[in-house]
């Protein structure tokens, strides 16, 4: 049997807010370490800028050892080599960033200059497709917005790549502490 949309919807909010408030002091706990760590990586974000070097190096080294793991006597399995070559390149680049980090955080900080570049070209195309709509205008400034950083980033790069990683990381802690916090503080009020 079949259940309407709106019906399993409201039936998913109920569950969510019901687990929510169930643990609401979780949820608050999270959320304001969630802010005390997004705060330090603004006061501190080179710190932290290394830190996500650190970590995503870690992360690939990790993951290439149990796909190494995974293909043990896996010969026969389609595209072996390469999958082998994937673990090769995961594993080195891994332990290049955790030799070289200053490389690492340039790399990163470049990549972050192509996103926002290419985001900021497609939100002001998008704006100018949808511009009889009201408010299009907002989406048009996101992407002189990400242009306009992209831009910034590009021509302090040298410094840039220091800090860009950390003060990102650490608005996004804010943010996302702030509203977890303010959730669980507002379904435990309700």
């Amino acid at each position: 049997m079949a259940i309407p949309l709106d019906a399993a919807a409201a039936a998913l909010r109920e569950a969510m807010r019901e687990t929510v408030k169930r643990y609401t002091l979780w949820y608050l706990l999270q959320g304001v370490l969630m802010v005390v760590a997004g705060v330090l990586a603004l006061v501190y974000p080179l710190l932290a800028s290394v830190a996500m070097v650190y970590l995503l190096a870690w992360v690939l080294i990790i993951s290439g050892v149990l796909q190494a793991i995974g293909l043990i006597g896996a010969r026969d399995v389609p595209h072996y080599w390469l999958q082998l070559i994937s673990v090769v390149l995961a594993i080195v680049i891994g332990l290049l960033l955790l030799n070289q980090p200053e490389s690492g955080l340039l790399i990163m900080t470049v990549l972050l200059i192509v996103f926002f570049m290419i985001e900021g070209i497609s939100k002001i195309i998008f704006a100018l497709t949808i511009r009889p709509f009201p408010n299009w205008g907002w989406v048009f400034g996101s992407g002189v917005v990400g242009i306009l950083l992209a831009f910034y980033l590009w021509a302090n790069i040298p410094v840039s790549s220091e800090w860009v990683l950390g003060v990102l990381l650490g608005v996004m802690l804010v943010c996302e502490g702030a509203a977890l916090a303010y959730l669980a503080w507002k379904v435990r009020t309700s």
